[in-house]
């Protein structure tokens, strides 16, 4: 990979597809849908290969997402947010409405009157009423699910089921407690909806971490992400392990005047996440016990084991970010490549698509 420019993204797609693989497999082992969440990488091409491997749709962050990829074809798309739709964004999700078969997040009476006042009476999509399963971030209580199913309902919009993400199971040793959270928090969803005589036709939750373990009792689909390449999260939760990692940041040592290796991938490449539990900044690949202690725009430092020696100025590693999504929506393309040959270019589609 050295002929090329650092830093850039490369996607080893021999792994990229044995992910893709082992999570559909852990869907149909379930009995799931499978509806991964495309913000992660915002390639047309990955996307397709998700399809491929039968993903039944694709869920979304934002509207201009999904203008996207149904823009290039796809023709399921749920908008895994709580919208507030004002008249422009009305227009855009009527459009989307015509062209795909579109569900749309909501979290409260207000946002389901301005989606309905917005968009007109019976729009042409659904909606799934948000549930907080424990992340406390979006989402109704579950005992609020029905009331806010029926007042939607009363708006003019057609409810079809409910959703969350169990992003409380981000960190080490949370995904089974944040698993059986987001059980009981649709179980008693449903039942609710149910009880009030709403059609729950789509239960929809799960994530990376939580995805091997989401209850096929309760849900119907799960929407992970992260998991087609994987990142220094990922690792740090013990969710995968280096061979499965898929993406990484090809970074030259540019500096060793501190004693430490400086790449030059910084947050402008890497993204700056880091959660209070996480080691560094990213991981390198070739020296699994390094990690990436301070990030500048332009400069990673490195903090490298005593016991090897440091990396020649000029040396290119491969630095796994934090939080892969934000490092893709960084850049302007992926570097495909297989045992380190470059075999293809893929552009970032939907990369600053953010509203």
């Amino acid at each position: 990979m050295s002929e090329l420019t650092t830093p850039y993204l490369a996607v080893e797609i021999d792994a990229l597809e044995r992910n893709l693989v082992a999570m559909a497999e852990t869907a149909r082992a379930r009995s799931l849908s499978l509806r991964p969440h495309v913000k992660t990488h915002k390639s047309l091409e990955i996307a397709a290969r998700q399809v491929e491997h039968g993903a039944t749709g694709i869920s979304v962050a934002t509207i201009s997402e999904a203008e996207v990829f149904v823009s290039a074809g796809f023709k399921d798309v749920f908008i895994a947010y709580p919208l507030w739709v004002d008249r422009s964004r009305g227009t855009r999700l009527r459009s989307l409405a015509e062209r795909c078969s579109l569900l749309v997040g909501i979290d409260s009476l207000e946002g389901a009157e301005a989606l309905s006042r917005n968009t007109g009476r019976q729009g042409g999509f659904d909606v799934l009423v948000e549930i907080d399963s424990g992340h406390h971030r979006s989402g109704v209580a579950p005992g609020a699910a029905a009331g806010l199913a029926l007042a939607a309902v009363r708006a003019g919009l057609s409810v079809r089921g409910i959703f969350t993400f169990p992003g409380h199971g981000y960190g080490p040793g949370r995904a089974v407690q944040a698993a059986a959270g987001e059980a009981r928090a649709l179980a008693l969803a449903t039942q609710g909806l149910v009880s009030a005589g709403c059609e729950v036709g789509v239960v929809s939750g799960g994530s990376t971490p939580t995805a091997a373990l989401s209850d096929a009792g309760v849900l119907s689909e799960m929407r992970p992400g992260v998991y087609v390449f994987n990142d220094a999260q990922q690792l740090e939760m013990g969710t995968c392990v280096m061979g499965d990692v898929a993406l990484s940041a090809a970074a030259t040592v540019v500096s060793r005047a501190s004693g430490r290796p400086v790449l030059d991938a910084g947050s402008k490449v890497l993204g700056a996440d880091r959660p209070s539990w996480a080691s560094g900044y990213g991981r390198v690949v070739e020296e699994p016990d390094a990690r990436v202690c301070a990030l500048s725009e332009h400069h990673a430092t490195v903090a490298w084991p005593e016991s090897s020696p440091l990396p020649e100025l000029g040396t290119v590693l491969r630095v796994v970010p934090n939080h892969v999504c934000s490092a893709v929506n960084l850049a302007e393309e992926l570097v495909v490549v297989r045992g380190g040959v470059v075999i293809d270019h893929w552009r970032v589609a939907a990369r600053g698509a953010n509203g």
